[in-house]
Order: structure tokens, then C-alpha cells, then sequence
């Protein structure tokens, strides 16, 4: 059965940002097999786009500032480390 844009956006419509990469996974698998001028591919390449983007921007960790130790609550953070660019 082909995949619709409704199929798409049933997927995309409830995304989070912590799940953005689990659902753009999974859109990219549903849209893998059809040729690269279908309007439903098309549209769920802009769709893995916008998923990615949502994904980026919650979970670099490497931007912005660190939690100082002195942080009410610092002992209770279960990790506190800087991105290691180099993995």
C-alpha cells in the first residue's frame, strides 16, 4: 500500500522535540520507495527537514551555557558533561 500525506502527517502532527529523530526515521522509511518526483515523497522530505530541525534545536548540548556547580539542585542532575565534538 502507498503512503499518503495524511499517512505523513498522522506521524509528524504529535512530534516532540525529544522524539523528532525517532519519527523522522520513520518517515524517511515510509517514503524510501517512491520515486523522487512524487508529491508524497516530496512533501516528506520537507517534513524530515522540519523534523530534523526540531530535533537539532532541543538537543544541542554543545550551545549555550553550562550549569554552574554552586546550581541549586547540582546533586540531584543525573550528568552534567560538555559535548565532545570529537565522537
Amino acid at each position: 500500500m502507498e503512503p499518503t500525506i495524511d499517512d505523513i502527517d498522522a506521524l509528524v502532527g504529535p512530534a516532540k522535540p525529544h522524539f523528532a529523530y525517532q519519527i523522522r526515521a520513520r518517515v524517511q522509511d515510509l517514503v524510501k520507495d517512491l520515486p523522487p518526483d512524487h508529491p508524497v515523497r516530496r512533501y516528506g522530505e520537507e517534513k524530515l527537514e522540519l523534523l530534523d530541525q526540531l530535533g537539532h534545536a532541543s538537543s544541542k548540548a554543545a550551545e549555550g551555557p553550562l550549569e554552574p556547580p554552586d546550581r541549586l539542585g547540582w546533586e540531584t542532575l543525573p550528568s552534567h558533561r560538555a559535548v565532545t565534538r570529537d565522537r
